[in-house]
């Protein structure tokens, strides 16, 4: 079961100043429009492929457009062997739809 963190909760990490990791799996054209600060791009359809380039920090979060996929890909992510058992995987809930705070663009 992946859980499912509020945007405010993603937020707030962001604010503290926590290592979480945005792990944002929309298209690339979608990501220069505006993300999250701090997030990565990995689309959906690379992830499989891309899953071990990364170094997963022990708490990451996974956004999307609506807050559906982002739970696959949350799934996906917590099952790989790179990713400590003890580390917290979750989907951002409502994904991008339902963050209401500033947008991060590529300048």
């Amino acid at each position: 079961m992946v859980e499912e963190v509020p945007p405010e909760d993603v937020k707030d990490r962001i604010d503290n100043g926590d290592d979480t990791q945005i792990i944002d799996i929309r298209s690339p054209a979608q990501f220069e429009q505006g993300h999250i600060p701090g997030a990565i791009n990995i689309p959906m359809a690379e992830l499989p492929s891309r899953v071990d380039e990364v170094e997963w920090s022990d708490d990451v979060v996974v956004a999307c457009p609506i807050g559906q996929s982002s739970v696959q890909a949350a799934r996906l992510i917590g099952s790989y062997e790179g990713v400590d058992d003890d580390s917290s995987v979750s989907s951002m809930a409502g994904g991008y739809e339902a963050w209401e705070y500033d947008l991060e663009t590529e300048e």
